[in-house]
């Protein structure tokens, strides 16, 4: 591979090694580094008319990998995964990106400056700068006319001295004098002129770079307006395509049914009779189409999120970085329209028996508040918290909890379980992929009220915890604690009426200037006792939009696994990044339950903050559309609909019914339950200023503690003795029998304790 031109030219260019999938692995293809875009064509006769694909720098990541790998991504929609020859080829590619990237950058803010609109006072300037020019335009006629009058007086005089000279006329000297008083007024008019041109000359350079700015800037502006038009035309051309490939559709769907008619007839004891068949062309008028990818898991990469290889991994920039490179097969999905009919309605099911689950012999159902208090208007003092800054290491500046909503990340966790009747629902499953959609429902679930919910909750103290008793009307109880500091970590168990849920939840984050993304490392897991089986899943990539200016808003983007350990089914989910050019709506989510063949048995599609539907795909008629399989599913189910909180939420942090309780104070919790930390309390009752010296006094505590844990830790080194580190107190470390990761699983004596009173292992965390 030679690449060609110096890193300081404008284009660089040469052969890298492309992954592409796994069937192929690494391709070479030719790469051309230019004006900041990175471009790949197979060869290089096809730089002359196809692009196989572009990645913009700006705002690019690049990270080497080893000694010939790098990638190159742009924030999760593209990434590039690309080998050099050696090192050294290597290196001379990331020197150039990185001199682009740096380049690409510089230019965007450039154009940034020079594209905004002319505000009004240029235009008062460049008014002014016209009447100015205008005024010296009329002093320059003024002089021209008083030139060329004091020129002919001059002349005048000239001809009468001529004529007296030669009569020598009494009367010469007053001619000549009078000759003298004409040349004068000529050369003041001449001196005048020359200082109005330059005057004129003054201005009009001065002016001219402003005027052939903002030519430039119209100029620019048409032809952007240019391109928008041509752009139109193409996305018109392509809408036309569309349609006619929709009216092949309806006529590809209509020969579906026919063949499906016809082998339903040849079956033994069918009979199709007029009047059915009448009804069977009714219901083909009633169909829709769309596209979904389906993975092929059978050439699955092994860092996919099924080997579950490293839960603090954070090299990774999303859940599941890998899944992004699964063999996908793009097939066309004809679905009858209409939704079917459930035995109850998923977002009003509440049940209230509570005696399947264990210890719930005649729960009474308590009364709980609706909503808490609005949150005051408090204003944010920047100056306030950069000068409680001034001289504190980074680790100790204390975040007010202006950035903070009454809650802890412990409560947050546990607000997944609004849904959970979701899961009930599943229990009751007997078809495993039917199960399995209700699961993937559920994971979506808990993803809804991150459209409002911008606030970042309280960071749980190490030995913090948080018990949530809810088998009076939800049906679960759970617990959680904080088990390490660093990295956090926060370990739960859940048990329901007919299943059970744990996790360790970890992340990692990346600040990338205008947003923030959020990596979730930790697994989950789910099991239903009565059929044995157990689901496994990650988390996706959240990202938060606008961190520095403009209103913060929230998106989940990346792919999810959830595997069934048991019959290995799979379900393969995709979250659609927003993005202002897509196409596709925001907030859209896709999936397909699969077997351990790859054989597709249930679609899902929706939206993860509003509703998701799932359809049972038929068996396939072996029809083809183009290159593309076509399935034929069933009337969609609704599986999720959220319960949208009231339009006063928005006073309250947009809590929903069950936020709002996470935080109402119960009797006879442990010590270190997250109710009774007094800065959120103070946070909750609207003391925001007591809160944040509270919240001070707390993390100075939890310092000072592990500054004692770090000296006792060196004096048992230098005695030669172990060092006991941090136990929690409700789990202890196992080694996972499905991921083969240790992780903190439950004791399972939190409740019994509870009734005892027995707090005596609980840490004094709180002042």
């Amino acid at each position: 591979m030679d690449s060609k031109q110096d890193l300081g030219d404008a284009e660089f260019k040469g052969w890298l090694y492309k992954w592409t999938n796994y069937l192929k692995g690494y391709q070479k293809r030719w790469f051309v580094l230019n004006k900041g875009l990175l471009s790949y064509y197979r060869t290089q006769a096809e730089m002359a008319h196809t692009c196989r694909g572009t990645i913009s720098l700006h705002g690019a990541f690049i990270h080497t990998e080893d000694t010939c790998n790098f990638t190159i991504s742009n924030g999760g929609t593209q990434t590039f995964h690309l080998k050099a020859s050696s090192e050294v080829e290597r290196q001379r590619w990331v020197t150039a990106l990185e001199l682009a990237k740096a380049k690409a950058i510089r230019m965007m803010e450039e154009d940034d400056a020079e594209d905004e609109l002319p505000k009004e006072t240029e235009k008062n300037e460049l008014q002014i700068a016209l009447r100015a020019l205008n005024s010296k335009l009329e002093d320059l006629t003024t002089c021209n006319d008083l030139i060329v009058k004091h020129g002919s007086a001059l002349q005048r005089s000239l001809c009468e001295l001529e004529q007296l000279s030669l009569g020598d006329s009494p009367d010469l000297h007053q001619k000549v004098k009078a000759v003298n008083e004409r040349a004068t007024l000529f050369r003041i008019t001449a001196n005048a002129m020359i200082n109005a041109c330059s005057d004129y000359l003054d201005l009009a350079s001065s002016q001219g770079k402003r005027w052939q700015r903002a030519l430039q800037y119209e100029h620019e502006q048409r032809m952007r307006l240019e391109e928008m038009v041509e752009q139109l035309a193409k996305q018109h051309s392509r809408l036309e395509a569309v349609a006619r490939k929709e009216a092949k559709t309806q006529q590809a769907a209509a020969a579906l049914v026919e063949q499906s008619k016809a082998h339903a007839a040849l079956q033994p004891g069918n009979i199709v009779s007029d009047e059915d068949e009448e009804e069977f062309h009714d219901a083909v008028e009633d169909t829709q189409e769309f596209e979904l990818e389906i993975p092929d898991f059978r050439h699955r990469h092994e860092g996919s999120t099924t080997s579950f290889s490293s839960e603090l991994d954070t090299e990774n920039d999303s859940g599941s970085e890998a899944d992004t490179r699964h063999k996908h097969t793009r097939a066309v999905i004809v679905s009858m329209k209409g939704r079917a009919e459930m035995d109850t309605e998923i977002e009003k099911e509440i049940f209230e028996d509570a005696g399947d689950l264990p210890g719930s012999q005649q729960i009474v159902r308590r009364k709980r508040r609706m909503r808490i208090a609005d949150k005051p208007n408090y204003s944010l003092n920047l100056w306030s918290i950069m000068k409680n800054c001034i001289g504190k290491e980074l680790t100790k500046i204390p975040m007010p909890v202006n950035f903070n909503e009454p809650l802890s990340m412990l409560q947050r966790l546990t607000e997944d379980f609004e849904y959970s009747s979701i899961l009930d629902k599943a229990a009751k499953c007997s078809d495993p992929h039917e199960q399995m959609a209700y699961v993937a429902a559920f994971t979506i679930s808990s993803y809804s009220t991150t459209t409002t919910r911008t606030s970042k909750p309280f960071n749980p103290l190490l030995g913090e915890s948080f018990e949530c008793d809810r088998r009076d009307d939800y049906g679960w109880r759970a617990v959680s604690e904080q088990v390490s500091h660093h990295p956090p970590a926060v370990a739960q168990f859940t048990e329901g009426r007919e299943w059970n849920m744990y996790q360790e939840f970890t992340m990692s984050s990346k600040f990338r200037g205008k947003y923030l993304n959020i990596i979730p490392l930790g697994i989950t897991h789910l099991e239903f006792p009565k059929s044995g089986h157990h689901y496994t899943w990650r988390k996706v990539m959240t990202t938060v939009h606008n961190i520095i200016v403009g209103k913060l808003w929230i998106d989940q983007s990346g792919e999810m696994d959830i595997v069934n350990h048991t019959t290995k089914d799979n379900c393969h989910l995709k979250y659609y990044a927003y993005s202002y050019f897509s196409r596709e709506p925001p907030r859209k989510v896709t999936g397909v339950v699969t077997d351990v063949e790859g054989k597709v048995h249930w679609v899902l599609s929706g939206h993860w903050d509003d509703r998701i539907e799932g359809a049972k795909v038929f068996e396939s008629a072996g029809m083809m559309k183009g290159d593309k399989p076509v399935l034929e599913t069933g009337p969609s189910v609704l599986l999720w609909k959220r319960v949208y909180p009231p339009p006063e939420a928005a006073r309250y942090f947009h809590f929903t019914v069950l936020a709002a309780q996470m935080n109402e104070m119960e009797e006879s919790v442990a010590p270190t339950d997250s109710r009774l930390r007094p800065d959120q309390r103070l946070m909750e009752d609207g003391r925001w200023d007591e809160a944040n010296e509270m919240k001070l006094m707390l993390e100075e505590k939890q310092r000072l503690k592990r500054r004692e844990k770090e000296l006792e830790a060196e004096k048992a080194a230098a005695e030669g003795r172990p060092f006991v580190p941090h136990e929690p107190v409700w789990f202890r470390k196992e080694r996972d029998p499905y991921t083969g990761n240790l992780i903190h699983m439950y004791k399972g004596n939190y409740w019994e304790c509870k009734e005892a009173q027995q707090w005596n292992a609980c840490p004094d965390i709180y002042v």
